[in-house]
């Protein structure tokens, strides 16, 4: 995916997001973030969008605290949620192809466009689940997060940031992703960890379903109850436990 199309991505998912709070109360829960209210939600994107900016122009600098964040009052989320995108995407302009810090070595900077890009696209859907509102995704955006996720699930590095992935390492196992249209992924678990591919055939356990849902689901924003399940009921259920994101 290019940047262009990372960066519209960015700035459709943080006004769809923006249009989720917008009105909203502050101190609205979040089912799917249960630990965060509406407001905390919202700091954390204005704050990530800047934070990785942050990095493609000046290096590493610690993970910000959520609950630091000041989003401003409630008629201001908007524009600020837009400037936040706007910097990050901005800042990946300029950097071009130039390698960056990251969690997993250095990577060129359009690294931190497609991680925020999918970071959003999933809290936009936290907020339109927490208001009551439409949430859809388009298929390339959908299926690209799904990816992503499986790199930074099948990097080496992971679980040392997160031991809990470490329980995803298996002896063979394997599971698919079917959507309704177009290529899936199958993945296998092995000593090592998760390996993946974009391809579609035979695995111990499947979910099949549109591939919006496969996102929410896979993310663990819907539950497995949304897609059709066969196969090994329990290997897609110890997936799902271990993977939230």
């Amino acid at each position: 995916m290019d940047v262009a199309r990372l960066a519209e991505g960015l700035h459709e998912h943080t006004a769809g997001f923006a249009t989720a709070v917008a009105r909203a109360d502050p101190d609205t829960s979040v089912p799917t973030c249960p630990e965060w209210p509406l407001r905390v939600l919202v700091g954390h994107i204005g704050q990530a969008h800047r934070w990785a900016a942050g990095i493609v122009r000046s290096g590493p600098s610690p993970v910000p605290d959520p609950l630091d964040a000041d989003p401003g009052f409630t008629e201001e989320w908007s524009g600020w949620l837009h400037e936040g995108a706007a910097d990050l995407a901005d800042a990946v302009l300029v950097a071009d192809e130039s390698p960056v810090w990251t969690f997993f070595g250095p990577r060129p900077a359009t690294f931190w466009l497609r991680r925020m890009l999918h970071d959003t696209t999933v809290h936009h859907a936290d907020a339109a689940l927490a208001t009551g509102t439409e949430f859809e995704v388009a298929p390339d955006l959908a299926a690209d997060a799904i990816s992503e996720w499986l790199e930074i699930l099948s990097d080496p590095v992971t679980p040392s940031m997160r031991p809990a992935f470490a329980e995803l390492r298996g002896t063979g196992q394997t599971l698919q992703l079917r959507p309704d249209t177009g290529p899936g992924w199958l993945i296998t678990r092995t000593p090592d960890g998760v390996r993946w591919a974009r391809a579609t055939g035979t695995a111990d356990a499947t979910l099949a379903g549109p591939l919006r849902d496969l996102l929410l689901v896979f993310t663990r924003r819907l539950p497995a109850s949304r897609v059709t399940i066969t196969g090994d009921r329990d290997l897609a259920d110890h997936w799902l436990a271990h993977t939230a994101a």
